[in-house]
This record gives C-alpha cells, sequence and structure tokens, in this order.
C-alpha cells in the first residue's frame, strides 16, 4: 500500500481548483508503492503532534488565508550549496528553548521557513533533476497534508521543529495501520521492535536512508530538518524520471506517499492553492 493506513476507496469532487477525472488514465490507481525504485515504499503517515487544534488525522488544522508574502526565500541562510559528499543520516538531537523563525508567511499562509526549504528543494532540484521540474509548491502539498508544515511552522530559523515530528508506532495497535518492524534500531525514529514516520514530510526510516539528502548543506540529512526532508521528498517524487509538468505522472508519484486518490486530491488542491495564492475550498479536500 502506498501509505501505512490502508485506505477505502475515496472519490474526490470535480472543482474550480482540481478536478480528478480525466486526469489520472485508467489503471494509475494499480501503481504500487514498495520501498524500491520502481516499486517504492511509502514515506508518509498521520503525525501525532500537541496541540488542540488537530483533528483526529493528528496535525491537520485548517488554514486560513492570508495575504501573500512577496519575498523570496531561496535566498534563506540556510539555503547553501549541497555538498559533493553523501551526507551523515542521523537525527540531531537539540537544545529546548529554541526561537521560531521570524520569516513572513507566504501564499495561504505557509510559515516562511517552511517555504524556504521549498523553494530551496525545487532549485537544487532544477539544477540536478531538470527533467523532474519540480515546483515548491507541490512539496508544499505534501508537507500541508503530512504535517501541516511541521504543526504550523513551530521550528527554528535552521529549519528544526521545536518539537519533533512523529507518526503513530507501527505496531498494529492502530486500527487500519500497517505493521511496520523496526528497521534503524531506533537511531531515526527513536524506537525499538517497529518503526513509525518521522520528520515534517513524515518518512519511514528506511524509506529516509535511501533517499536521504542535505538541503542545507551542513553535511547531515535529518529527517526532522524541513530543508532536508523538503529536498528528499523532492528526491522521491521525481525517482524513476518522472516528470511533475505531467498531471499523470505527478499524480503517480503523489501515489507514493499514499496509495489513495483522495490523497492526491489533497495534495494537488493544496499545490494549486500555493500557487496562486487561493485558499482551497471545502470541497476540493475529500477526506483521506
Amino acid at each position: 500500500m502506498g501509505r501505512h493506513r490502508k485506505q477505502p476507496p475515496a472519490t474526490a469532487r470535480r472543482s474550480s481548483v482540481i478536478a480528478l477525472t480525466g486526469l489520472v488514465p485508467a489503471g494509475l490507481v494499480a501503481v504500487t508503492a514498495a520501498s524500491d525504485v520502481g516499486s517504492v515504499t511509502a514515506s508518509a503517515s498521520v503525525v501525532q503532534a500537541p496541540g488542540a487544534d488537530q483533528d483526529v488525522q493528528g496535525a491537520r488544522p485548517r488554514i486560513i488565508a492570508e495575504p501573500v508574502a512577496t519575498g523570496e526565500f531561496v535566498a534563506h541562510a540556510m539555503a547553501k550549496p549541497a555538498p559533493t559528499v553523501a551526507p551523515v543520516v542521523k537525527t540531531v538531537a537539540l537544545p529546548n528553548g529554541r526561537q521560531l523563525a521570524a520569516l513572513p508567511a507566504g501564499p495561504v499562509g505557509v510559515p516562511g521557513v517552511a517555504v524556504a526549504a521549498y523553494q530551496n528543494a525545487e532549485r537544487v532540484l532544477a539544477a540536478e533533476n531538470p527533467v523532474c521540474g519540480m515546483p515548491w509548491s507541490l512539496l508544499a502539498g505534501i508537507g500541508r497534508v503530512e504535517s501541516t508544515h511541521a504543526f504550523g511552522g513551530k521550528a527554528d530559523t535552521d529549519g528544526n521543529p521545536l518539537t519533533p515530528v512523529y507518526g503513530p508506532v507501527l505496531d498494529g495497535s492502530l486500527t487500519g495501520n500497517h505493521v511496520v518492524r523496526d528497521s534503524d534500531d531506533g537511531a531515526l525514529d527513536g524506537l525499538a521492535g517497529y518503526d513509525r514516520a518521522i520528520g515534517p514530510m513524515q518518512f519511514l526510516p528506511q524509506t529516509w536512508k535511501r533517499y536521504a539528502a542535505d538541503g542545507n548543506g551542513d553535511g547531515i540529512a535529518d529527517p526532522q530538518n524541513l530543508f532536508d526532508a523538503a529536498l528528499t521528498a523532492g528526491k522521491y517524487l521525481c525517482e524513476g524520471g518522472l516528470n511533475m509538468r505531467d498531471l499523470a505522472q505527478q499524480s503517480r508519484a503523489i501515489l507514493r506517499y499514499n496509495h489513495s486518490m483522495a490523497y492526491v486530491a489533497n495534495v494537488m488542491a493544496w499545490e494549486t492553492s500555493y500557487g496562486t495564492g487561493v485558499a482551497p475550498r471545502p470541497g476540493d479536500l475529500p477526506r483521506i
């Protein structure tokens, strides 16, 4: 399955933001998502986050439309050139008391530090994999659905969440979730025995280790860091020569995160929203 949760078939309504009818060719829903290239393992999971503004799905509060910021975020201090050597894959322990990043919000209220991370990933991928044509707004759509951009932008200036982002333990205790045995000895997800999704883009440890990228140029690929997670998500979506300019191929890529057309509809609706500055309507967001 494309995600840790077994999803019933969902039908997305046609709307002004996105219409799935005719978007995905017949048979595309049968695309298999597993962990290797050609069959890529799902990285995404429902996150569990503190706060009373969440629904039963985890960190998914509604975003209220805000004025579109005019600044460019790719020049953010942490958006450094990627190193030429393979990064060290680990989660960095950080002190408490770190301050929220003070960057202006982007379209439809996307936290500024998240926009910086998504736009940096777009820039790096444009140089490394121009065939993919990855727009920052698509990564933002994934980030919105997976963790609401690290719990609404609760991250420091370096893109590190103030509270680590984790999904539920995949031990079979949560109805509908798959059982995923430990693959990292707890090094990335802090658990022994079973895995759970990690970071603002919600990767399984084994998938993170395969695609891990250093988005901020510090030599480390940390799944909790927004810059690293955004670039890794881009690599994951682009895998296999997919072209995000083609909606059918983009749909196929998104299905790697969650094998659900309702999920695809949500991500694409938010992608369109971030590209236009117009918030999606409730009908554009079928229940996942």
